[in-house]
């Protein structure tokens, strides 16, 4: 049996535009996705996920992965959820160049499926990593990444990019531009998020902003925009010292651009009124700012706060299924004991 667990993650700057080959700044959080494996004697795979989103269902199924699980949730996320546990098994039998192994899976996740925050890229990270491991071909964490990321581009149908699963698999703060993937220094951001108990299709989402981009130039100037909030906050990260906590002016001005890039993304269509008013719940309480996180359209948006005023103000916004607190993940993938 091995176990591997992977950390969900944020976007402090930059989802959308980073499509198209603009920066963007996701940083780990401690919500981990954490998968066991047992190799088989033949070639099947059998899965079980437990508590894929916050609010919990299991799915169950035998035989090969493209088994159907029977189950009352909504359809697309639980395609989503076995199309990328599918891929990653593919992933991890094409590295350890053992097409025919089979395996028993069982999956756990403190992250919301669909909500913004990378449960996906947790899961196929965690899945390659326990998956390889368990055929005695560990992968370097650079490979294992770059598998992740094909997994993801699969299921995505290309418009995936490499930044939550670079993320998830190194941890802490990183800086993805196209295919230059690297780790940056933070300090410890005071992240609040709220969930709104649903969740955007990210496919829709970003064909979407690919049509506006395509139709009209300030769309295309709009994501570009996001890109300078992102090389402007890189900046003010780089000024700081890791691993402290951050001064309430860095909080301050690292809150007005998250501000402005929810303002942006908002402008791009991939907002939500639940996601606008758990914003404006956390400013008015006194976050240093807040934004949507992930592809939009519901889930989850994050805050930076490090008083208890902003968790507060969004457990009694309507349509706030769930608020809390998320330290900054400086590890990524990771051994767990079996």
């Amino acid at each position: 049996m091995t176990v591997s667990s992977a950390p969900g993650k944020v976007y402090l700057f930059g989802e959308h535009a980073v499509v198209y080959g603009e920066p963007a700044v996701p940083c780990a959080i401690e919500r981990r996705a954490t998968v066991e494996v047992v190799p088989r004697e033949d070639d099947h795979v059998r899965v079980r996920a437990d508590d894929l989103s916050l609010n919990g269902f299991t799915v169950e199924y035998e035989g090969r992965t493209g088994d159907d699980p029977d189950v009352d949730v909504p359809r697309p996320l639980v395609e989503a959820a076995m199309g990328y546990i599918d891929a990653a098994v593919r992933q991890a039998r094409a590295a350890a160049e053992a097409p025919a192994a089979g395996f028993d899976i069982t999956v756990r996740s403190e992250i919301p499926l669909g909500g913004g925050l990378g449960s996906s890229a947790a899961v196929v990270v965690a899945g390659i990593d326990a998956a390889t491991r368990a055929l005695g071909e560990p992968l370097e964490k650079r490979e294992l990444a770059d598998r992740a990321y094909r997994a993801e581009f699969e299921v995505q149908d290309g418009q995936a990019s490499r930044a939550d699963t670079f993320c998830s698999t190194m941890g802490g703060a990183v800086r993805v531009e196209g295919d230059d993937c690297r780790t940056i220094e933070a300090p410890n951001l005071p992240f609040v998020i709220g969930f709104d108990g649903g969740a955007g299709e990210t496919g829709e989402l970003v064909s979407g902003v690919r049509e506006l981009r395509e139709r009209y130039d300030f769309a295309a100037e709009t994501l570009a925009t996001i890109g300078d909030v992102v090389r402007n906050g890189e900046a003010l990260l780089s000024e700081a010292i890791p691993e402290t906590d951050p001064s309430p002016e860095l909080l301050a001005d690292l809150g007005d651009l998250m501000d402005f890039n929810h303002g942006l993304l908002s402008a791009l269509g991939v907002s939500a009124r639940s996601l606008d008013e758990m914003v404006w719940a956390a400013r008015e309480a006194g976050a240093h700012g807040a934004k949507l996180t992930g592809a939009g359209g519901g889930g989850c948006i994050v805050a930076l706060d490090r008083t208890p005023e902003s968790r507060t103000a969004l457990e009694f916004t309507p349509g706030c299924q769930r608020a809390f607190r998320a330290e900054l993940a400086t590890e990524g993938v990771r051994v767990e004991e079996a």
